[in-house]
């Protein structure tokens, strides 16, 4: 489905269920299409709102500076057009995770629970800038397959490298199928978002930190400094998994969201 929200951009999203509202926000750079096993597992009980972000699964490009921020704001409008008021499930991974957090700093009265998966709230330090530089110079002159097959090594574990191909193959398509656009506007996003750190601790809602324990780009130590700064939080470890732990591992990721959510019905 496409709406145009209140802030005049178009998004493309999925909405399956019923119930109270669960927002599950994608990683880079794939789209909305990556939370299909979260979806079939949680509808029967839950409304499941799947946005595309700026510029990704349909979704209306940046018009101005790509942020976090305003991929954020997104998300708040989408929930005003589509008359939800009450405060929503809101689950980010990855990139998805970054703008949670923001968020959760802007919007804060319209969460319910946190689910913050793969990622971290540090910002990006001078390397890692540098890298996302690289990384945008890269896809202004090769296709999104190109991108996505130089970071597939460091998205999924080994084992699912080699061994899960439905899911490798999943990953590329879905990938393969995002504008460069999208691609460079959402590095630029990642490479200049804020530092969550110093609001996490404002944070007053159930949370769930989950990661797989072979996440090569944000790895669990960095999870547990999560936990550590959100008064409360759980911590969920995915074994066999990757960055993707939903994808990898969609069992164990929806036994942890729904026995998680189940302790706050």
């Amino acid at each position: 489905m496409k709406t145009r929200t209140t802030i005049g951009a178009e998004i493309e999203y999925g909405d399956a269920g019923q119930g109270k509202p669960i927002v599950l926000l994608h990683a880079f750079p794939l789209s909305q299409e990556m939370w299909r096993p979260q979806v079939e597992a949680l509808r029967a009980e839950n409304r499941i709102l799947t946005p595309g972000l700026r510029g990704f699964g349909g979704s209306d490009g940046f018009t101005n500076t790509p942020s976090v921020d305003r991929m954020a704001d997104d998300v708040a409008a989408l929930l005003d057009t589509l008359h939800i008021t009450e405060p929503v499930v809101l689950g980010g991974l990855s990139m998805g995770g970054y703008v949670a957090l923001a968020f959760a700093r802007r919007h804060p009265g319209r969460l319910r629970v946190l689910l913050l998966a793969d990622t971290r709230s540090e910002p990006d330090n001078a390397e890692a800038r540098a890298n996302r530089d690289k990384m945008i110079a890269f896809a202004q002159t090769h296709t999104a397959r190109e991108v996505i097959e130089q970071m597939l090594p460091k998205m999924v574990s080994p084992e699912t490298l080699s061994g899960r191909l439905v899911v490798v193959e999943e990953v590329r398509r879905i990938a393969s199928a995002q504008p460069i656009p999208a691609i460079v506007a959402a590095l630029q996003a990642l490479r200049d978002r804020p530092d969550a750190g110093p609001t996490l601790a404002n944070i007053k809602v159930p949370t769930l930190v989950v990661v797989g324990n072979e996440d090569a780009l944000t790895p669990p130590a960095m999870a547990e400094k999560l936990v550590a700064s959100i008064r409360g939080a759980g911590l969920e470890v995915i074994h066999g998994a990757g960055h993707l732990s939903n994808l990898e591992q969609p069992e164990l990721f929806n036994s942890a969201v729904r026995a998680f959510l189940g302790s706050f019905r």
